[in-house]
């Protein structure tokens, strides 16, 4: 798909009161998913048969939003749980089931943590190190990216 086809249906969803458009052109497949924190930020999928996930925000001028970025550049302190691949992170195995961990839950070596989705595939990530939760970095649904910081434990 073109990028000009792409920047048409980015302004459209932007305009739009849609939420959410998904196209399929040939083997290309492109999510426009607008967040509802910040209705002029959208994110941007393309993801062609065979092939991984790229995950990209088209720059736009928007307020600057000193609070979240001074959260995401704070530095954990405690053993961090990062993300082995990419896909969408998930706290529990279905929905409305109970969180496999919460802050403050001990932990051993090898209890499950959470679930990541990647192509498909729900993949357990298990604890590499006993201890407490002590942060949960991601929100339920939130795509990761490859080394993305997940939990924290202390």
């Amino acid at each position: 798909m073109d990028l000009r086809k792409l920047k048409t249906l980015i302004d459209l969803v932007a305009e739009s009161d849609i939420a959410e458009l998904e196209v399929t052109e040939g083997e290309s497949k492109v999510r426009i998913v607008k967040s509802s924190a910040l209705p002029q930020n959208q994110m941007v999928m393309m993801q062609p048969q065979g092939m991984p996930q790229y995950h990209a925000a088209p720059a736009q001028a928007a307020a600057p939003a000193a609070a979240p970025v001074a959260a995401v550049a704070a530095e954990p302190t405690g053993h961090v749980v990062k993300s082995p691949m990419v896909g969408t992170f998930y706290r529990s195995s279905a929905p409305g089931s109970p969180a496999f961990v919460e802050v403050g839950a001990v932990v051993k070596e090898g209890d499950t943590l959470c679930i990541i989705e990647a192509m498909k595939l729900l993949n357990e990530i298990d604890a590499d190190k006993s201890g407490t939760i002590t942060q949960i970095l991601v929100e339920n649904g939130q795509p990761v990216e490859f080394g993305q910081p997940l939990f924290v434990i202390g």
